[in-house]
């Protein structure tokens, strides 16, 4: 049996946004046999925004019921049947987090008609249910409202099985072997509960649901299943020997999944993390600028300082080295300012009239001083406010991560198939996290990677 579910939310992540409304069609692998849809009271106020994507207002659920009064119904309906879903981990997500929330542990197979679609369609241009319906000439009701979008996910699914009998199968076959060595503690099942090709944290539990190790990944279970293959060592050993489950956050950054294992290895100090849990104790070194005797901005990298303002931190000299040969490079500034030319004289650069003369004094230090905030704007974001845009968990969602005046704020998500939100809209997104060293050399090494806004 396939239960086909879609669910309308209050937001975009399970964590702190709630189900205004689901829908349950159940599908016996040849036709719909039975579908069931309600309005949920999410017990907290719903964004103007998402009310004009869903059309579901605060007043329209207020006499609806609470989750825990539908839950039973959504157990039984799903009991022993396949979680179907366009974009399943969205959906599924929120259903599990919801049960959590109940203290209850909500498990079911998954099966995503997205990923299907592309198994029995290749080649369209997208896969969002949208264009899939148009493309496939399937009618599509009230989009974005629970029992709309699930009528025709199971159309949809129903197209996919008769263009294909076996892709179910194809898509199983597909995933990667599962290792026959499991932790001897783990279910047999918990694998197979886990989505291939998820970008997130995953999370080992030992027996009493304590947290022992935290990772990330660009592929969650590819990873996971390679510490399952590659457990040789003494440590390596005793860790997949005290595993007995697995809980993964999807953050479809992986920026997010970057910042996200930082904070819970500082937060948790799982057993068999070694690093970031103890910052102060590691020493690191940090890019400082200073003005000469003759008033020229000087870039220079030393072991970090507490109390002294730093432009950005590394991990080695060498890694400082090298941002200050990019920036010499690009902006043309002196050898002997950057800590690359060490003797007296004109440094190297000036020979090749690659440097304007200021290790001889014969270039302006205020011309020269603006090339150098030129460079730092470049690696450093010191005192800087804007947001870093990156991929989301599903199609058509952003994530968005705060940097406030140079300080780590926190990251969260938000809708994009309406254009970019406002700053107060996007600072409404985020939750909020610590910042240290740790997230700061994380950013500065994304921060190519990523759309800048700046507010």
């Amino acid at each position: 049996m396939f239960a086909i579910i879609d669910i309308e939310t209050t937001g975009g992540s399970p964590s702190y946004s709630k189900i205004t409304e689901i829908a349950i069609i159940l599908h016996d692998g040849e036709q719909v046999v039975d579908e069931f849809s309600t309005l949920i009271n999410p017990e907290c106020f719903i964004p103007y925004q998402i009310t004009q994507l869903t059309g579901i207002s605060n007043e329209m659920v207020r006499e609806a019921p609470p989750f825990y009064e539908v839950a039973k119904k959504i157990i039984e309906l799903t009991e022993d049947a396949v979680f179907v879903a366009h974009n399943v981990n969205f959906d599924y997500g929120f259903v599990k987090a919801a049960f959590k929330d109940l203290g209850y542990v909500y498990n079911r197979k998954t099966l995503c008609t997205v990923r299907m679609s592309r198994h029995a369609f290749p080649g369209f241009p997208s896969y969002s249910l949208g264009k899939l319906c148009n493309a496939l000439d399937i009618r599509l009701e009230n989009r974005h409202r629970a029992l709309g979008d699930a009528k025709a996910t199971a159309i949809l699914f129903d197209r996919i099985l008769k263009s294909n009998a076996s892709i179910i199968d194809d898509i199983k076959n597909a995933a990667i072997a599962i290792p026959k060595n499991l932790p001897p503690q783990l279910k047999d099942d918990a694998l197979s509960k886990i989505p291939t090709g998820i970008t997130g944290v995953y999370y080992f539990h030992n027996t009493l649901g304590d947290v022992i190790y935290v990772g990330k990944s660009n592929d969650i279970k590819k990873r996971i299943l390679q510490h399952f293959a590659s457990g040789k060592t003494k440590k390596a050993s005793r860790m997949l020997n005290d595993v007995a489950h697995i809980s993964i956050e999807n953050t479809g950054s992986e920026l997010i999944a970057l910042l996200l294992e930082s904070d819970e290895i500082k937060k948790l100090k799982p057993i068999y993390n070694t690093s970031q849990k103890r910052t102060s104790a590691v020493p690191f070194y940090s890019i400082y600028e200073k003005m000469d005797d003759a008033g020229y901005v000087n870039l220079y990298v030393d072991r970090h300082q507490e109390g002294l303002e730093s432009l950005t931190t590394v991990d080695s000299g060498m890694e400082a080295k090298k941002i200050f040969e990019r920036v010499v490079e690009k902006y043309n500034l002196c050898l002997s300012k950057c800590e690359l030319h060490n003797f007296k004289g004109p440094c190297f650069n000036y020979q090749l009239k690659k440097c304007n003369g200021a290790c001889v004094s014969e270039e302006n230090p205020e011309e020269y001083n603006e090339r150098v905030e030129q460079a730092i704007k470049s690696f450093s974001f010191q005192n800087q406010s804007f947001f870093l845009i990156g991929k989301g968990r599903e199609e058509g969602e952003k994530s968005v991560v705060c940097i406030e005046r140079g300080h780590y704020k926190g990251f969260g998500y938000f809708d994009a198939n309406f254009g970019y939100p406002s700053v107060e809209d996007l600072r409404n997104q985020i939750k909020s996290y610590s910042h240290n060293r740790d997230i700061q050399m994380i950013l500065s090494k994304f921060m190519k990677k990523s759309i800048i806004m700046n507010y």
